[in-house]
């Protein structure tokens, strides 16, 4: 049998609470190793929550319990040093996102795992929601043709919440998911062109090397959302209207990938999107989402059976793409790559 992998998790705030610890805990080939905190009333919700799970004050005395690898969910601002810390450490880690603020932070922190021969990847859970790779699975089909524009948009009414500064604000928060899902679809980046309305919204186009253009958007105050996606090629347009996915919606009622069974991931045939072709639309099944695949992968990785479910490089090409938005919304002025 194969020895499970030690992971551990530094932060106990909503996403390691809900994003991280429920797929650590209930990961196959992953013993979950404990939490650090040095916050009272959060090691007691993570006695409370798992039972047994210690705590600790440092990533080192998180090592020297037995931990292999950690995954970084604290304030964005801190992912970059943390990250070197726990390398130096010698523990593989998993950074959630924005891995870093700046282009440089997350190539220096990539070289640096490299170097120390640990296993270094990026939190990007939303490349396995069950839109995008229901998006992902018709364009590698051809059912759409040739695609020539993709529409992506994380859109939601929230007039009293938002993204801390030290997490980049909104551009980054949304922005790493959004830029991440297109590059990860239709490949790198040859120019970017953005607009930013201070920390409520933004828009962010891409014309990537291939030839596709991706429009991004993203806000906290949009009352009437549009489609999630809208995906238009030469054969065809997928929409789907539903703005997100269940995944992160059954974590936040307490549910895992274990105690939801066959209903992880799955959308309601009301939800599904269609695909037009200027006549009657065809409804097109989601494909189940799989969020609870990123550890058992990682995990395997830590053991030397195959790539990290992210690799690490491609938040380095979209952090390059989320400093050239910046940029271009502060000079009206498209940015070449």
């Amino acid at each position: 049998m194969t020895d499970d992998v030690k992971i551990g998790l530094a932060g106990f705030g909503f996403g390691g609470k809900y994003f991280h610890a429920p797929l650590i805990a209930s990961a196959p080939g992953v013993e979950f190793a404990g939490v650090v905190t040095k916050s009272p009333e959060r090691q007691a919700e993570v006695a409370e929550l798992y039972p047994g799970v210690p705590t600790f004050a440092s990533l080192a005395d998180l090592k020297a319990a037995g931990a292999q690898a950690v995954a970084i969910s604290t304030p964005a601002d801190t992912h970059i040093p943390l990250v070197h810390e726990a390398i130096e450490l010698g523990l593989s880690v998993v950074s959630d996102k924005p891995f870093a603020l700046k282009r440089e932070d997350a190539l220096g922190a990539v070289e640096a795992a490299e170097k120390a021969g640990v296993k270094l990847s990026v939190y990007q859970n939303r490349r396995w929601d069950s839109d995008l790779l229901t998006v992902k699975k018709l364009v590698e089909t051809g059912e759409l043709g040739s695609v020539h524009r993709f529409q992506s948009r994380f859109e939601r009414f929230e007039p009293t919440t938002r993204p801390p500064a030290a997490g980049g604000g909104i551009l980054h928060d949304f922005g790493s998911h959004l830029v991440d899902q297109a590059l990860y679809l239709f490949g790198p980046a040859a120019s970017v062109y953005a607009e930013q309305n201070g920390e409520l919204d933004f828009f962010v186009a891409i014309k990537h090397v291939n030839g596709v253009s991706s429009h991004l958007i993203g806000s906290w105050l949009e009352g009437a959302p549009g489609p999630r996606y809208r995906v238009t090629g030469s054969s065809g347009s997928f929409v789907l209207e539903k703005p997100m996915e269940g995944q992160e919606h059954q974590l936040l009622q307490g549910l895992n990938p274990q105690t939801a069974g066959d209903a992880w991931g799955v959308e309601p045939e009301s939800d599904w999107g269609r695909l037009y072709r200027a006549d009657e639309p065809t409804a097109v099944p989601t494909e189940r989402g799989s969020w609870d695949t990123y550890y058992p992968a990682f995990a395997a990785a830590v053991r030397g059976e195959g790539p990290v479910p992210v690799d690490p490089r491609d938040a380095v090409a979209s952090t390059e793409v989320l400093d050239a938005a910046r940029t271009s919304a502060a000079t009206g002025q498209v940015v070449t790559l």
